[in-house]
This record gives C-alpha cells, sequence and structure tokens, in this order.
C-alpha cells in the first residue's frame, strides 16, 4: 500500500525544506562551501568553542570539523588557539571577517527568500504566516537542549 502525497507530511516536508534550503544556498554568493559557513555561522552564534564541541554542533566528525577550521583560518575567518584548559584540545572562534561573511550570507539567503515569497499568492503567503509556529516548534526541542 502507497501513502497518497498529501497524507506524507514529514516526506513532503522534508523534500520542500531540503531544496529550498539548497536552492537559498545556491542563490547566494561564492565563498566557502555549506559545511563551512555553517560551521561559522554556530562560532558566531555561540562565540568560542573547543573544536570538538562544534563538530558535535555540526554533527561531522572530529576530523572533518578541523580540516573545515583549518580552511577557515587560512581565509582569516576564525582564530584557533590553545585551549588553556587542556592544550591538547583547540578553541576556535569567528573572527569579525568571517563574523561579517556570515551576516552577509544570511542577507543575501533571507533577501532571495523575501523575493520568492513576495512572488506567492496572498492565499499561500497567509498560510505560510500561519505555519511558522508550527515550523518553530519543531525546532523548540532541539534549541532547549542547546542551552
Amino acid at each position: 500500500m502507497t501513502t497518497s502525497p498529501s497524507h506524507d507530511v514529514p516526506g513532503r516536508l522534508f523534500l520542500a525544506v531540503g531544496r529550498l534550503s539548497r536552492s537559498l544556498r545556491q542563490a547566494g554568493t561564492p565563498g566557502p562551501g555549506h559545511g563551512a559557513i555553517s560551521a561559522l555561522a554556530t562560532l558566531a552564534h555561540y562565540g568560542q568553542l573547543r573544536l570538538g564541541d562544534l563538530a558535535a554542533k555540526e554533527g561531522v566528525a572530529a576530523a572533518t570539523m578541523s580540516r573545515i577550521v583549518a580552511a577557515l583560518v587560512e581565509s582569516g575567518y576564525v582564530r584557533r588557539e590553545s585551549d588553556p584548559i587542556d592544550r591538547r584540545a583547540w578553541l576556535a572562534t569567528a573572527t569579525e571577517e568571517g563574523q561579517r561573511l556570515v551576516s552577509g550570507v544570511r542577507s543575501t539567503r533571507v533577501q532571495e527568500l523575501g523575493r520568492r515569497i513576495d512572488r506567492l499568492s496572498v492565499e499561500q503567503k497567509e498560510a505560510l504566516v500561519a505555519a511558522l509556529p508550527a515550523l518553530e516548534a519543531l525546532l523548540a526541542e532541539d534549541e532547549a537542549a542547546e542551552t
């Protein structure tokens, strides 16, 4: 038995959010890839983090995060320093230039999303506004776990 598209809300929502996110990323300015921008945005939000903590927040292996941060350091977007508490660990911090990059990328993508929303019908815009509290509630559990 197959599920009709109108009943597969989780599947449809997952695909729509993923495709919209990818489309907005591609509409952005050239520069670091999505993984690097995501890590940089996390650093901009949380401030200084150990590489292991950053990897955990981003859901990637520590070795992967180490490569991402090394590229961001080389580009001048992140500063890395030894952890004074545990000299084996590294702390990463977004530089002012890194903060500006995150802000610019966000602004570009938000503007593009705004243009797309403007092209919707009045009814579609109203439905989107009505759905926002439910979409935000889907994130509430993750955000509560981060604090």
